[in-house]
């Protein structure tokens, strides 16, 4: 990295030997991850994931630890001369951990685990971060320096990243860039997106309590109707976006549970909701916040009954190192074409706890293409049918090895 800028050392030939050899690793890559979706495991549960990380890493040579609980640490040292100055570091991180959620795709992997499932990619990101393992294993006399690979935990749920932060895996040696990848299913197989600045959202939860007055539902003028409270507060709550944010800004307002009720003629006096915030910018985070509170309350308050809206913060928004993404580009123009790389135009509303590895050190995350729209693989994350077209495995395998060569200074020949 010279002057803020990273030099990309990897040449035409290397990256095309790069996807040569990957290809070479793809059906054992696949297997890997059918292994891991046939098997899923919830946030700070991934216990025989971690295990089988463990057991490929150390069959590669590749000394591993147990961090965060369930998250694993490689560490690859490089034995080429190094070509002068302080040998670089890098980072590659994938997360392990499924969804709760039904599987619903007839196929042989198939989830084994009822209510769990793994609809977003991580068995995939997994198989890609050992594949990288294998690949860098093979090539590690051409490159000097470090690199550390990081399998993480619950990415879904609490959030695994700041965990293994505390623990120190971006020391000792301190790392100088980080990537990370997701699977898309907006994307082609065979494709790669990157995107400047903000890549993903930052997330708050809200738990709002709405108090009203119970009375027996043949008489509702002697209560206060806490369900139909909450009926015009998911109305009004509609408009804070619509009405209060800068319509060339982002954000969004969720409502996913309300909860209230004991019997259909007994008039509730107590409702539960459960929102998300998703926003783009530290002062429209703080805006929607303020004004959803509000909102509730003077609802509440209008019809009489009150309310109590409790912020939980969540995900910190993912902001990506303009360098580093320059370097990924070239990695990806050159291993793919460049008619194969999209710079994406917008960022996610999505949230994703690599961001709290880009806020340590410089970092970069990156699209994978997934999609097959001939076989009908173009379903989106979260959902029981979510799956996608293998021929993205090797693919992301050669475009993370490429990252950190030319973070590394090896070519990788």
């Amino acid at each position: 990295m010279t002057d803020g800028k990273m030099e990309s050392t990897v040449v035409e030939d290397t990256a095309f030997g790069l996807l040569g050899r990957a290809r070479e690793l793809a059906e054992w890559v696949r297997g890997l991850r059918e292994e891991f979706h046939a098997h899923p495991e919830l946030g700070f549960a991934e216990v025989r994931t971690s295990r089988r990380v463990r057991e490929e890493l150390e069959k590669l040579g590749i000394s591993c630890r147990t961090v965060a609980r369930t998250g694993v640490l490689g560490v690859l040292e490089g034995t080429a001369p190094s070509s002068g100055g302080a040998p670089r570091v890098v980072a590659l991180r994938a997360d392990m951990d499924a969804l709760p959620i039904q599987e619903e795709n007839d196929v042989p992997y198939a989830s084994r685990t009822p209510g769990v499932m793994h609809a977003c990619g991580h068995d995939a990101h997994t198989a890609i971060l050992l594949g990288a393992a294998r690949l860098l294993a093979e090539l590690r006399d051409r490159f000097s320096g470090t690199v550390k690979f990081l399998f993480q935990p619950a990415e879904e749920s609490d959030g695994g990243a700041e965990p293994m932060i505390r623990e120190g895996v971006l020391e000792n040696p301190k790392v100088d860039a980080v990537f990370g990848l997701h699977v898309c299913p907006e994307l082609e197989a065979g494709r790669i997106g990157v995107r400047y600045g903000q890549m993903c959202a930052a997330s708050d939860a809200l738990d709002i309590v709405l108090r009203g007055c119970s009375s027996h539902g043949a008489y509702p003028h002697g209560g206060v109707d806490a369900v139909a409270i909450a009926g015009y507060v998911l109305t009004a709550l509609q408009s804070v976006v619509s009405r209060n944010v800068d319509p060339r800004d982002s954000a969004v307002v969720t409502v996913g549970v309300i909860r209230g009720g004991s019997a259909r003629n007994v008039i509730a006096d107590r409702v539960e909701m459960e929102a998300t915030v998703r926003t783009l910018l530290p002062e429209t985070r703080e805006k929607v916040n303020a004004r959803v509170a509000e909102v509730v309350k003077t609802v509440a308050e209008g019809l009489g009954g009150s309310a109590e809206v409790r912020r939980q913060e969540g995900y910190v928004p993912l902001l990506n190192d303009r360098a580093l993404v320059d370097l990924v580009a070239t990695s990806g123009a050159r291993l793919l074409g460049p008619e194969n790389v999209e710079v994406l135009e917008t960022a996610s509303l999505g949230v994703e706890d690599f961001a709290y590895f880009a806020r340590a050190v410089p970092g970069a995350f990156f699209r994978l293409g997934s999609a097959n729209r001939k076989k009908g693989l173009v379903v989106e994350g979260h959902n029981p049918h979510f799956d996608i077209d293998p021929a993205c495995l090797p693919v992301g395998v050669a475009v993370t090895v490429a990252n950190a060569l030319a973070v590394l200074g090896g070519d990788g020949a």
